[in-house]
């Protein structure tokens, strides 16, 4: 025997329900279809037309079923969306660049060939990438499903922030000439004067051949930051431009200590021996150090290009 369409319509939408509605809403919908179908049929459409023009309004069975049982048919809704983004970013940010640095570092020490610290780095990095999506996700799907309360505030006016400067005030600029200046300088009088002394005599922080022309390109480069600090600070903005030469100028400088770091010739050998060697340091204490300044360079010079695109893109606004 077969049945009608409304029958059928009717069908699959009770068996998404729990037994305990389903007669209820069966009740319901039949009447509700019912009175749609003579309506149209008053106003003189056939019954088989009217029939399926009333069913084609109503939609899919399935979500007709979601709308009785109050049951969304979304992973996450509007309640928790935002809540779930800010969280996914902020996660996205810390977790992967904290096990990336963190795996690199210990692979470092233990001496694993660079290749392989830079595809084991990645790698779990990646992972915990895929982990803190899904897990994240997971968590608040449970919440949307169940209905539950964060305990959240409602926004209101007073979460809104400031406008934040981008680093282009005369104040910047000071401060930018400044740091600079000081640096400058305290590469010159560790050079000349000595922070440290022996005897009367300077002993050097940086090896002492890097005089003149590694440090002179140095203070090269201390002065190309100087200069670019005046230009941004005439702009008033940051742009595309600014934002290429800044990474420049960060890859330039990490480069330069890098090489140095990487060749042995950075730190003076004198100054290790009188530092660290002559009160008992052992050498894998020295090697551990040296690995934390090389992961301190290369961390302040991507830092510093983050830093500068982010502005840029905030000043793109």
């Amino acid at each position: 025997m077969s049945t009608t369409y409304t029958e059928r319509y009717v069908a699959a939408t009770i068996k998404h329900l729990p037994p305990s509605s389903q007669d209820d809403v069966r009740a319901e919908l039949e009447a509700s279809i019912a009175d749609a179908v003579e309506g149209r049929v008053d106003l003189g459409d056939e019954p088989a037309a009217a029939e399926r023009a009333v069913l084609t309004e109503l939609g899919d069975p399935a979500v007709l079923a979601a709308d009785y049982a109050d049951r969304p048919l979304h992973l996450i809704g509007p309640r928790f969306y935002l809540p779930w983004r800010r969280l996914l970013k902020l996660l996205l940010i810390i977790v992967p660049i904290c096990v990336l640095v963190s795996v690199a570092l210990a692979q470092v020490i233990i001496g694993v060939p660079i290749g392989e610290v830079i595809g084991s780095a990645i790698g779990v990095a990646a992972s915990s990438a895929i982990h803190v999506c899904f897990w994240t996700t997971l968590v608040f799907v449970v919440l949307e499903r169940t209905g539950a309360r964060t305990g959240l505030p409602d926004w209101d006016v007073d979460q809104l922030q400031e406008t934040e400067p981008t680093g282009v005030g005369r104040v910047d600029l000071i401060a930018s000439v400044v740091l600079a200046a000081l640096l400058a300088g305290g590469v010159l009088w560790d050079q000349f004067r000595g922070f440290v002394r022996v005897g009367g005599e300077p002993l050097p922080i940086l090896a002492p051949d890097l005089w003149p022309g590694w440090l002179l390109a140095l203070l090269g480069l201390i002065g190309l930051e100087i200069v670019f600090a005046v230009v941004l600070h005439r702009r008033g903005r940051w742009d595309t431009v600014l934002a290429v030469v800044n990474t420049g100028l960060a890859l330039l400088a990490t480069s330069w200590g890098m090489t140095l770091l990487v060749r042995g010739d950075l730190i003076n050998p004198e100054f290790v021996t009188l530092a660290f060697t002559a009160n008992g340091v052992g050498v894998d204490v020295l090697r551990i150090l040296v690995i934390l300044l090389g992961f301190g360079i290369v961390g302040i010079g991507a830092w510093d290009v983050v830093d500068g695109w982010q502005k840029r893109r905030r000043d793109a606004r």
